[in-house]
């Protein structure tokens, strides 16, 4: 019995060596369908143009969103801003003009460049911005479009000050009153914001600094660089672990988690940027990261198409970080399947997306190259 007991002891300590001694079984990478973006060509130019275009100089519907504080703040949108009242909202019209802008110096032969010219150089004219100027220096309006309709107006003050053509530099040397106001804007705000702002909709601080960033390297701007490295240092760079697993929020069309990272890794070196954003977002690591799409339920509600956007610009972030970081380069299959969940239906006739979503794709899709 006793060499039974031993026998059966030996005999188990043996399997459980055997068993320890296999190796662990390998990860499995799950495969993604390679998913195909349409290029950025002259028909795909053509389509994206259409939505701007169309609604650029279409009064109504419009949101004002803004506070009266008189009775001389009670007049139609084309009278308090003639150069930026299409396109439903202030900050729509923008980057809309924006859109058209970009589209232009990229496809001069667009079908409808020779109207698209003209209606740029009637609504950016020096006697338009020169009322847009007066709208924001009247009394209560300091905070007007703070800060994602600024963001937008620096964008479009970028283009055409990248832009090699007579025209651009007409409404370049228009625009500039409002692009001086909007830069003091920023300046006089970002130190006196004690937190950031981490929403997924307009007031989203990240985002707003990112497009400000781009102009202010653009335009060798240091005095808006420093308060914007500046806000930088305060509000992000301890940050660790972000919950990307909450979001989206209902309405997000911006990803608090992803915009943050994109500015960071605008103002940071890689090296920097890569020490950061692996403690930052260390899940998105692994090549078998996934993310998934957002859903939209009703496109003809205003609010819930704002997660088309979210597709959009969660995009134009993956592909910024694995440009910035090519380890990451697993990013760009993910940035590519939220780009073709939400891209065809951007002209599907519902004005809630259409007056803006034109332009959230043309900048994802500008971010592919």
């Amino acid at each position: 019995m006793r060499c039974n007991k031993y026998a059966f002891l030996i005999g188990l300590v043996c399997i459980l060596l055997q068993n320890g001694c296999k190796s662990e079984p390998q990860t499995q990478i799950p495969e993604r369908n390679e998913i195909t973006l349409p290029e950025l060509n002259i028909a795909e130019a053509n389509r994206l143009a259409s939505l701007p275009f169309g609604c650029m100089q279409v009064e109504y519907p419009n949101k004002l969103g803004q506070t009266l504080n008189d009775s001389t703040h009670i007049q139609n949108p084309k009278a308090l801003h003639p150069a930026f009242f299409g396109c439903f909202d202030w900050h729509s019209s923008v980057h809309g003009h924006w859109s058209l802008v970009a589209l232009l110096k990229r496809f001069p032969n667009l079908d409808e460049a020779v109207l698209i010219r003209k209606k740029l150089s009637e609504n950016i004219s020096k006697e338009n911005i020169t009322t847009e100027v007066a709208y924001f220096s009247m009394k209560g309006n300091k905070t007007y479009e703070r800060t994602y309709g600024w963001a937008w107006l620096l964008k479009l003050a970028e283009e055409l000050n990248t832009w090699d053509d007579p025209l651009a530099k007409e409404l370049s040397t228009n625009l500039q009153p409002l692009v001086e106001i909007v830069i003091q804007g920023y300046i006089d705000f970002l130190p006196k914001l004690n937190y950031p702002i981490r929403v997924g909709e307009h007031s989203n601080t990240a985002f707003g600094m990112s497009l400000a960033w781009d102009y202010a390297s653009t335009m060798k701007h240091t005095d808006l660089q420093e308060v914007i490295v500046g806000s930088v240092d305060r509000f992000y760079l301890n940050d660790k672990g972000c919950p990307l697993n909450w979001e989206p929020s209902g309405f997000d069309f911006l990803s608090p988690c992803l915009e943050e990272a994109n500015l960071i890794r605008k103002v940071l070196s890689p090296d920097e940027f890569g020490s950061w954003f692996g403690e930052f977002l260390p899940q998105l690591t692994e090549p078998s990261f996934a993310l998934q799409t957002g859903k939209v339920s009703d496109r003809t509600d205003g609010k819930l198409v704002h997660i088309d956007g979210l597709n959009f610009s969660r995009a134009w972030c993956l592909y910024g970080i694995a440009e910035s970081l090519p380890e990451y380069s697993h990013l760009k299959q993910i940035a590519n399947e939220h780009i073709s969940y939400s891209l065809p239906s951007i002209v599907d006739g519902n004005y809630e997306g259409t007056h803006w979503l034109g332009t959230f794709a043309l900048y994802a899709l500008s971010q592919t190259e």
